[in-house]
């Protein structure tokens, strides 16, 4: 059995254009490369030919991945969600107690997490401990540098 995938509304949506985008201009331009290698003829020495086959190889092994992400979504509505408790979809402002540093993060499931843009994973050491708590606690993280400190300060949606 699979595991659930959780999704926001918009990480859905984005995995949903890329798939219509594989399949719609990027199977097509791997089919042209493909045909334009088949005329250089001798296909156990054409190695546009092998280049082009490794390339639609990796665009349908792509498209079966994301389509089994959306198969095993779930969407995190920000209607099931509140200010009161971190959950997937929240958007956390935490302060290191050991440095005094602010940092916000939104919490988002694994698949569209992107640390330089703020998102973490629920899965992940600082994602994983965040769910579940209120503002005002304080919980200690461990990560690969050590322990952290981190007081939440603020839950929006």
């Amino acid at each position: 059995m699979e595991k659930d995938i959780f999704f926001t509304p918009e990480g859905l949506e984005k995995i949903e254009n890329e798939i219509e985008f594989l399949k719609t201009v990027r199977r097509k331009e791997v089919a042209e490369r493909i045909k334009v290698a088949l005329g250089y003829g001798d296909l156990s020495e054409n190695s546009e030919y092998d280049e082009a086959k490794n390339e639609q190889a990796q665009v349908e092994e792509r498209i079966v991945k994301l389509e089994n992400m959306v198969r095993n979504a779930v969407v995190i509505e920000s209607d099931d969600l509140n200010t009161e408790i971190v959950n997937i979809g929240s958007t956390v402002s935490v302060k290191d107690l050991n440095t005094d540093k602010e940092s916000t993060y939104t919490i988002v499931g694994s698949a569209e997490s992107s640390p330089l843009e703020g998102k973490i994973s629920n899965e992940s050491p600082v994602g994983s401990k965040l769910i579940g708590k209120k503002i005002g606690d304080v919980i200690d993280i461990e990560v690969p540098k050590g322990t952290i400190t981190l007081e939440v300060m603020n839950i929006s949606l």
